[in-house]
């Protein structure tokens, strides 16, 4: 059964005049993370994109990305988006049922931000109102202020450059403490790593660029430290 035959049966399970935040509620067993992370970043994907005050088609092509969707399936990912769009509960309450779903500290979590981040930045325009909305969904989810500096750094063109905040060291911490953070990113980025914390197959294309943004840190601290 693919994952978006899962997501239909979880939609279709909504009882008449429940808003899609609902789902979460039903979706807190590790079976079901994989479906709970797929709509999660699709329905926090359209409230974000319903901040900045229009849909692009970058922000389509996002999700594509992030998702590999085959055509057949397009409608259950257009209705997930959909829905989101159409309910009046704000994304804070999404973003509350999402963190419960998950469970204070969980990974997972991280890779929901991450996933929004690369939507937020399709249309290579950091809009003020996505980088309010990124804070305040991280706010809710427990993701404190370094790893949000984190995901800023490596998305955002126009942040500041800075190989110690993407990995979440201090500047002034011994090249063996960076050596040790380096390597946990590495393999907290690793496909099986990945998997068992509930990801899809379609999501785990994220973890392609930040292996590149980790490893590219990494070598940049090494290079700083030898000259």
């Amino acid at each position: 059964m693919s994952i978006w035959t899962r997501i239909a049966d979880a939609l279709s399970a909504l009882a008449k005049g429940e808003g899609l935040s609902s789902v979460f509620d039903r979706l807190k067993t590790p079976p079901e993370r994989s479906v709970g992370f797929t709509i999660a970043v699709i329905a926090l994907g359209a409230k974000m994109a319903k901040a900045d005050g229009q849909v692009t088609r970058d922000e389509v092509t996002a999700f594509r990305e992030v998702f590999a969707i085959a055509p057949e399936e397009e409608g259950n990912a257009a209705r997930i988006f959909n829905l989101a769009r159409q309910d009046v509960a704000g994304f804070d309450l999404y973003a509350r049922k999402i963190a419960a779903m998950l469970g204070p500290g969980d990974p997972v979590l991280v890779d929901l931000m991450e996933g929004l981040f690369h939507i937020a930045m399709a249309d290579g325009d950091f809009h003020p109102h996505e980088d309010t909305f990124l804070r305040e969904v991280a706010r809710i989810f427990g993701v404190d202020d370094r790893c949000f500096r984190s995901l800023l750094i490596r998305f955002v063109p126009d942040a500041p450059r800075d190989p110690y905040e993407v990995l979440r060291v201090p500047h002034d911490a011994p090249i063996a403490d960076v050596r040790t953070a380096w390597r946990q990113a590495v393999r907290d980025s690793h496909p099986d790593r990945m998997r068992a914390r509930g990801l899809p197959e379609e999501a785990l294309k994220l973890a392609e660029q930040r292996l590149i943004d980790v490893n590219r840190a990494w070598e940049e601290i090494q290079a700083k430290e030898a000259a």
